[in-house]
């Protein structure tokens, strides 16, 4: 059986049950599975076929969803195309395809201007005029898909994913009894669903709803959290960390019913601990907190009460191991990088073979992030390999100083970047988001992380801010708090 095999035989299972729900309008799972038979008519008279790539710009809408999937049906090579990208990013992103998908919402001169010469599909009665029964014929050495990052640090990385993967991995099929993707997919009888159909974590999500026999329900405008889980019956979502932020800040002034809440899954970047109890106590049993990255998918999920500190155990199919810089695994309770194994990971990085060779080692991929597995399995993240503050010639990472400023007194959130300085090349600056209305006490912040890490780990400089700038991945942007204070510096000489 080859992707997307499996989603075709469980959109015919139960061809009555609605897979998409926008408004009053209602497509099921039936109808879903006759668009895509469409769009692989449509793309195929375009001359599409195995190895050609097929960038996709279009809404979170059924439409979206199936013309990716067909476009997978006929072995192409499909990228999404996230909202908003200037067009450096844009060419750097589509620049190599043999066509474009797009619908009438996403279409702009600067999108076209970057695939000229290349067909342009438009969504409509002439690309679905006709049906053809899908298919698969990926090869499972192509790539399926590849998944562009935010590009927070320029360039934006295509991290693809082959046929083979998306096959034998666990998203794309029905879940494992016992799983954990089993028991988190009994909560996804409404899904949440918005932002963008480009997004890794969200198709993995919506794979999770359709494959749990759930509905993914698209917000008619951007979502108003928390209030737009119970106006739309949400038993299961997804956000980032500062979009749990947001919503407890609400909760903690305002009652929300949220008793219809199933699975409310926080990934994208590290929780702080105090953060986690509160939003467990304030949110319930529905809350778990995820970890993963573009490159593997979900790795671990923790329930509330599991795993006190830890972003919980190895998923299905997941191997973690917490090795030294030598590569060497090392024991239960030692720091080091994680190191994982699945078959869900990518082949490599698009066109750029020196990162993918230092990310994937025989089979493993290099996560870059640091922490240690306890006696029970859990796995503890201390913070990023490469997320650090140089001072001196001295390596400070900066996730242990952030945790150690986040749990001192009236503060909410702490970040730590890197800045210039003329005296010791790197200095630790730390932005801190206080408890609304209260005033941290910085000498006894300062004297926290002295003792829990050392006077040198102590913050050169502290900035407090009432929030923090999100970037498009939807995590806290430290480029731009960065770039404040190099700005600032600027500005006075």
């Amino acid at each position: 059986m080859v992707y997307p095999q499996a989603l075709l035989e469980e959109l015919e299972r139960a061809p009555g049950v609605p897979a998409f729900e926008h408004g009053s309008r209602r497509t099921t799972r039936g109808e879903l599975a006759e668009l895509i038979g469409r769009f692989v008519a449509g793309l195929r008279a375009a001359g599409l076929g195995p190895g050609d790539g097929v960038a996709v710009a279009t809404g979170v809408t059924p439409e979206g969803f199936a013309a990716i999937i067909a476009a997978q049906v006929l072995g192409c090579r499909v990228v999404g195309v996230r909202p908003g990208l200037p067009v450096p990013q844009l060419r750097h992103v589509v620049g190599d395809v043999a066509a474009l998908v797009v619908d009438e919402a996403s279409e702009s001169p600067e999108l076209l201007g970057t695939v000229a010469g290349s067909p342009i599909l438009r969504i409509g009665p002439e690309l679905l005029a006709r049906y053809e029964e899908p298919v698969p014929c990926g090869r499972p050495g192509d790539i399926a898909t590849v998944v562009f990052t935010s590009g927070s640090t320029g360039v934006p990385k295509g991290v693809a994913f082959s046929y083979r993967a998306l096959t034998e991995g666990r998203v794309w099929r029905p879940p494992v009894p016992g799983s954990a993707h089993e028991r988190l997919g009994a909560g996804f009888g409404r899904f949440l669903l918005f932002g963008t159909l480009a997004s890794a974590v969200m198709l993995e999500e919506l794979a999770l709803c359709l494959f749990a026999g759930g509905t993914a329900v698209i917000p008619e405008e951007l979502p108003d959290f928390p209030w737009v889980l119970p106006k739309l019956r949400i038993t299961a979502a997804l956000m980032t960390v500062p979009r749990l932020h947001q919503v407890l800040d609400v909760l903690r002034t305002e009652d929300v019913d949220l008793s219809g809440l199933r699975t409310l899954i926080v990934a994208g970047s590290p929780v702080p601990p105090h953060k986690l109890a509160e939003a467990f106590e304030r949110i319930g049993p529905a809350m778990h907190h995820a970890y993963g990255q573009t490159e593997t998918g979900m790795l671990t999920v923790c329930g509330a009460g599991e795993g006190i500190g830890s972003v919980g155990k190895a998923c299905d199919t997941v191997e973690i191991e917490v090795r030294d810089p030598s590569g060497a695994p090392l024991p239960a309770g030692s720091e080091g990088e994680i190191w994982v194994r699945t078959p869900s990971a990518l082949a490599g990085y698009w066109r750029d073979e020196s990162t993918t060779a230092a990310v994937l080692r025989d089979g493993w991929v290099r996560t870059q992030d640091l922490g240690h597995l306890d006696d029970a399995g859990y796995l503890h993240l201390s913070g990023r390999a490469r997320d650090v503050v140089i001072v001196n010639a001295i390596i400070h990472y900066t996730g242990p100083i952030e945790r150690a400023i986040a749990a001192c007194a009236d503060v909410d959130q702490a970040y730590v970047v890197a800045v210039p300085d003329e005296r010791t090349g790197e200095a630790a600056h730390a932005f801190v988001v206080p408890v609304p209305g209260r005033e941290p006490d910085l000498a006894a912040v300062r004297k926290a992380v002295a003792a829990e890490l050392g006077e040198t780990a102590v913050p050169a400089r502290f900035s407090f801010v009432g929030a923090v700038p999100v970037a498009p991945s939807g995590k806290p942007d430290k480029a731009a708090l960065r770039k404040s204070i190099v700005d600032q510096e600027r500005g006075r000489e």
